[in-house]
């Protein structure tokens, strides 16, 4: 039996359980509030308070830009997404303002070609918005377009390599959407939509939760990591109609929780974080049937207990990879060996914030940015690139309910 269905998911109450995880323990989960409703407004740039602005001429050097997420519809959250720019060589942010006319903009990605930006409107009529960048970086960004997903509480989204399709996940309704990218950035009426109805949920929960979907590095194929399910499934895009065919999927031990996946750059492995039992699994990838075999489950360094890991990032090289521990308020270190087929545990770094939800490597892969969604903070570290090490680059910057961080 397939196990994907075609059609549109219902929100159920699991969506809006996950959509409050984190936040101040003062906030009320208000669901969709004034805030989210006047965020439909055009985009216009506009200063969070408190979060100073600043003028080219004195911006660091090397600036670059960084777009942050956040939850629009929450007391304490942001206005819409976050804008700065970092200093490639310091990690020093310097805010510059807010991209308004984005309800929710939990998670952000970039288009290949560097022209424009896409970010999920994590309600629970989910739907995904495309933003034009400035050429030069400093002119007003533009919103171009919003689509439904079909599903709801969409909370990752990820452009295929060849720029034509966007692929997101729908939390709540555990389905995965697809829709076709316009030569303008823009975004095409939805071309496909598959709820992972098959196998039963994992224990404590009450269906699936899509969580993740990304291209592999062969290309070839899609991952769609479920946590309500405890499965990774593989599909095939078909890169003329847009349409998810699935090949495979890979089930974890039950109650694991997957998360996130993230790739070895050689492509052979895959590593797994698990948010409900507190591990991550080395998984090994076959590019030419999308085949991942999960291995054992191994520590996140942060002891007894459940830490919410969130999100695994591997070094350009592949020799470290850096795992985010939400409860324990650390990142965890570990050496890549063998080729990409074992995780060596080394040590755990203090993030200086409260729930790391989020990580990113500046494109450079100097910088290592930290989106903390308790502390509405971002922590940025310095990489050495020959041991591994996290060196703090400074206080974290101020951050309405961080969830996010793109730096570019």
């Amino acid at each position: 039996m397939s196990s994907g269905t075609r059609a549109a998911g219902d929100a159920g109450s699991a969506w809006g359980r996950r959509r409050f995880v984190g936040t101040l323990a003062a906030l009320a989960a208000t669901g969709t509030t004034s805030t989210a409703a006047a965020c439909t407004a055009a985009a216009v740039p506009d200063r969070e308070p408190g979060v100073p602005a600043a003028s080219p001429r004195h911006r660091p050097r090397r600036a670059r830009q960084l777009f942050l997420g956040t939850y629009t519809s929450q007391a304490g959250g942001g206005k819409g997404i976050g804008l700065a720019t970092y200093d490639d060589a310091t990690g020093r942010i310097t805010g510059t303002g807010t991209l308004t006319g984005v309800p929710d903009p939990s998670y952000l990605a970039p288009h290949p070609s560097g022209r424009t930006l896409y970010a999920v409107d994590e309600q629970e009529k989910g739907a995904v918005t495309a933003v034009a960048l400035a050429a030069d970086g400093e002119g007003p960004h533009r919103v171009l377009n919003t689509r439904a997903t079909g599903g709801a509480g969409p909370c990752h989204l990820s452009v295929h390599p060849g720029g034509r399709w966007l692929l997101s996940a729908n939390y709540g309704s555990g389905s995965v959407s697809v829709h076709p990218v316009e030569p303008s950035g823009a975004l095409g009426e939805r071309t496909d939509l598959v709820t992972h109805s098959t196998p039963e949920p994992g224990p404590g929960q009450n269906g699936p939760h899509a969580h993740q979907i990304i291209t592999a590095p062969d290309g070839r194929h899609v991952l769609a990591v479920d946590l309500g399910n405890d499965t990774v499934y593989t599909y095939r895009l078909d890169l003329k109609t847009g349409r998810l065919s699935e090949v495979s999927h890979a089930r974890l031990r039950p109650g694991a929780g997957p998360r996130h996946l993230t790739f070895h750059p050689e492509g052979r492995f895959a590593y797994l974080a698990d948010e409900l039992d507190n591990t991550v699994v080395v998984c090994a990838y076959d590019p030419a049937t999308g085949r991942l075999t999960p291995g054992d489950p191994q520590p996140t360094g942060t002891g007894g207990g459940t830490s919410y890991p969130a999100q695994l990032l591997v070094t350009r090289e592949g020799r470290f990879a850096f795992l985010a521990n939400r409860g324990h308020n650390s990142i965890t270190r570990y050496a890549v060996e063998d080729g990409g087929a074992r995780l060596r545990l080394m040590d755990t770094v203090d993030v200086g914030g409260d729930f790391p939800r989020q990580l990113a490597f500046s494109p450079s892969g100097r910088l290592l940015f930290a989106a903390n969604q308790k502390s509405s903070s971002v922590s940025v570290f310095q990489v050495d690139g020959d041991t591994g090490e996290l060196h703090s680059a400074g206080e974290p910057f101020p951050s309405p309910i961080a969830v996010c961080a793109l730096p570019l």
